[in-house]
């Protein structure tokens, strides 16, 4: 299908794209990379009147260290993402996560913010946040503010972003040296959403988990924070046993929807799968 009409802006910097989110108020939206809005807008899902173009706010863009956290801006691109020897170095697995998000052409274009900000629960990116401890920057009409990735998503497409704000960066802690990472998605065909993903982040001491967090995509109609899976785990060696009490904890707060990619009990399943496989490869990657 053809989107609706609509008036297209292109500020070119954060306050124009805040004064014009603030005028135009719900008939507004922000694009970034349009992989999430633009097939909505065809579908008329969604019909914006307005769209506001970030493209042309440069300062929105880049990956910078800045004491203990890396700060990435709403504009980076999965590919700039995946370019990125900090990431690489720092937190190798938010480049795992990236080349498991659909295919190169959509990853040329896709941006970090955009996957964060909207709330979908099918991206990939805000497990992993949770799982990293990340926080996202949120520019309004009253000033900026700092929302933790825990607190950010409410429902499906639900968020705590206020009308007018737009989420400018993402702050992300840097792990510890040594520590063991694994995001495992199952989908159908290259570019699928999941049917089911893990992320683990892990550190060990003396051949045990010493701290451990767990996130999980496409399991709820929002990421999920596995707490009582982590805790699980915390003190044990990653036994059979062990694994088996955590993917079950897991499960345990999993409510999928039952679709195309499988009934609910299916999908639960293979989460536990998921997390078994996160724990056990996050585990062997630790230094």
């Amino acid at each position: 299908m053809i989107p609706g009409p609509f008036s297209y802006h292109r500020p070119a910097t954060v306050a124009d794209a805040v004064k014009l989110l603030s005028t135009l108020g719900d008939d507004a939206r922000p694009l970034a990379g349009g992989h999430s809005l633009v097939p909505m807008m065809k579908l008329r899902l969604a019909t914006p009147e307005h769209l506001v173009d970030l493209h042309g706010i440069s300062g929105l863009k880049g990956i910078v260290r800045d004491g203990d956290k890396i700060v990435i801006g709403a504009m980076t691109t999965q590919h700039e993402l995946l370019a990125s020897g900090e990431i690489a170095k720092s937190i190798p697995v938010l480049h795992e996560a990236a080349l498991l998000i659909a295919d190169p052409q959509v990853r040329y274009r896709g941006t970090v913010g955009g996957n964060v900000a909207n709330g979908d629960p099918g991206n990939d990116m805000p497990a992993l946040m949770l799982t990293l401890g990340a926080s996202y920057r949120l520019e309004g009409p009253g000033g900026s503010r700092e929302v933790a990735a825990a607190d950010y998503y409410q429902g499906a497409y639900f968020t705590a972003i206020e009308p007018g704000e737009l989420l400018t960066a993402v702050s992300v802690p840097v792990p510890p040296a040594g520590h063991g990472y694994a995001y495992e998605k199952l989908k159908r065909k290259v570019g699928d959403y999941a049917t089911a993903a893990a992320a683990v982040v892990l550190t060990m001491a003396s051949g045990k988990v010493a701290s451990c967090a767990i996130g999980l995509t496409n399991l709820h109609e929002t990421p999920l924070f596995a707490t009582d899976a982590a805790k699980t785990v915390i003190g044990t060696s990653l036994d059979a046993a062990t694994l088996k009490k955590a993917a079950a904890a897991a499960e345990a707060i999993m409510s999928p929807a039952a679709d195309a990619r499988g009934p609910v009990e299916y999908r639960k399943h293979v989460g536990g799968i998921m997390v078994a496989r996160a724990l056990q490869r996050a585990a062997s990657l630790t230094k």
